[in-house]
């Protein structure tokens, strides 16, 4: 496959072959560390690696991101000196492991500041992680039909983009294909909420009206 470049090189049988056994390895390796689970695997995007994924598991009923990889891009090589090598890498996320060590149900703990928090962890034990009370939640629902490309990572990489981290969830909880369109529609609800005070709904739906705005930029037709 020495000089494919693109559409060329993604589509060639060396490159599926090396992205089989990323593939395969780490899911090997999600096994050995959380159990067998389900799993599925998301195109995504990293400079240094085409083609790009990104890997989640089913974590007590629901989808968690725990890491992103890819087949190491041919610049990357010849820049190490490595021209004659092929290969893939992968980043795992640090939080997500310790989610699941130490049972905490949201990332956004970990750059909070509540002494709640801090308060129970020590260094070189792990324990379980006791929940304190947190300020309500604001949900929000948009619907739209899709298009054939649509890849729902991209819609939640750009929801989080708008609000950024008081944006604590979102989960798809409709979906159905009109068969005189041959459309697809499907329906999220977004879970806001803040961890360090009460958000207005006022604040929320000027939020979700930029959501509204942006999300046409994927192709979408909202309803």
């Amino acid at each position: 496959a020495e000089g494919l470049t693109g559409e060329e090189w993604t589509d060639s049988p060396e490159c599926k072959m090396i992205a089989d056994d990323l593939k395969a390895t780490l899911e090997g390796l999600m096994d050995h560390l959380f159990g067998e689970t389900e799993k599925r695997w998301n195109e995504d995007y990293f400079p240094f690696t085409n083609p790009s994924y990104e890997l989640e598991i089913k974590y007590e009923g629901e989808w968690l991101e725990v890491l992103g990889c890819g087949v190491v891009h041919e610049e990357v090589l010849q820049m190490a000196d490595r021209a004659d090598r092929r290969g893939w890498a992968f980043g795992l996320g640090l939080e997500r492991l310790a989610m699941i060590l130490f049972e905490i149900p949201d990332i956004r703990l970990f750059w909070t500041e509540d002494e709640r928090f801090h308060s129970q962890f020590k260094e070189g034990e792990i324990t379980k992680f006791q929940s304190y009370s947190k300020f309500p939640p604001v949900y929000k629902d948009i619907a739209f039909w899709i298009p054939e490309d649509f890849v729902e990572n991209d819609f939640f990489e750009m929801t989080r983009g708008i609000a950024g981290d008081i944006v604590e969830k979102m989960e798809l909880i409709d979906e159905f294909t009109n068969p005189k369109k041959g459309k697809t529609s499907k329906c999220y609800r977004i879970t806001y909420r803040s961890m360090d005070r009460s958000l207005t709904n006022e604040e929320i739906d000027a939020l979700q009206d930029e959501v509204r705005e942006k999300v046409v930029d994927l192709g979408v037709e909202v309803r």
